[in-house]
């Protein structure tokens, strides 16, 4: 198959889902271009990052006007933690990457946090009943944004899986609510990975010719995302959000064996 043509097939499913779930499409994107694009991690990375940005900014503006209860200010507090966890995860990365001298090994390190996140998140997709006062709420919504920003910087997945099943359980949010909250957290923390990589674009192994078709893709799947999210209920954002949770701890594992047998 074109290559064009695998990422835009690649990228419109992966954001139609990631916007009605709230993963963001890079929890997909990732693991699916591991295994079928053969281009390098960091390629990887800025092509997963950049879809799912422009994922988010459609699927956040098309959002707003959607008839669920929304807190901007704690929006605001989620997404300050999100820019600085932006940038710390992606200091993250590329220490480390400097540091094992190995895509494989790097990638390894990627897929066993991930899988070991992706079950977590299965485990605690529920309400912990906790209550706080608006102070602490506020600040725990600024160090959720931290971790959450530095994990999908990190890890090149947008976070999704991970941000949801932290906002229902600490939050108790609904799904659909936890969804929006976590592409908005999702865009500011993969601004930061992506306003840091600008400027060695051409440095870096991009075929910057995949970005046009990248971007339409990429907002093709969060238009089309979040209006099937306008007609869906929470429990079927949640069953979704927990059947593509599964599917990719698979794909993860996968991949993960098939690394180990390179090594």
């Amino acid at each position: 198959m074109n290559k064009t043509v695998l990422y835009i097939l690649i990228i419109v499913f992966s954001n139609t889902i990631g916007a009605i779930s709230g993963m963001g499409g890079g929890v997909i994107i990732k693991p699916v271009l591991d295994a079928f694009s053969g281009d390098p991690l960091i390629a990887i990375n800025f092509y997963s990052s950049f879809a799912v940005f422009i994922m988010s900014i459609v699927s956040t503006f098309k959002n707003a006007k959607k008839d669920i209860e929304i807190n901007w200010w704690e929006i605001l507090y989620l997404s300050m933690g999100s820019l600085i966890g932006g940038k710390f995860g992606d200091w993250i990365f590329m220490y480390l990457k400097t540091l094992l001298k190995s895509d494989n090994i790097l990638n390894l390190v990627q897929i066993i946090i991930v899988i070991i996140s992706l079950i977590l998140a299965l485990i605690y997709t529920k309400s912990s009943g906790w209550k706080f006062s608006n102070k602490k709420k506020n600040v725990l919504f600024l160090l959720s944004g931290v971790f959450l920003g530095t994990s999908s910087t990190f890890l090149g997945i947008g976070g999704g899986p991970i941000n949801v099943a932290l906002l229902i359980f600490i939050f108790n949010f609904g799904a659909k609510r936890a969804a929006i909250y976590s592409i908005a957290s999702i865009f500011f923390s993969q601004f930061m990975k992506l306003v840091s990589l600008t400027t060695s674009l051409t440095k870096l192994p991009i075929d910057l010719k995949l970005l046009p078709f990248i971007l339409i893709a990429a907002v093709l799947g969060g238009y089309l995302g979040s209006t099937i999210s306008n007609k869906v209920s929470n429990k079927f954002v949640l069953i979704l959000y927990k059947i593509v949770v599964i599917f990719v701890i698979g794909l993860n594992f996968y991949n993960g064996v098939t690394i180990l047998n390179k090594l």
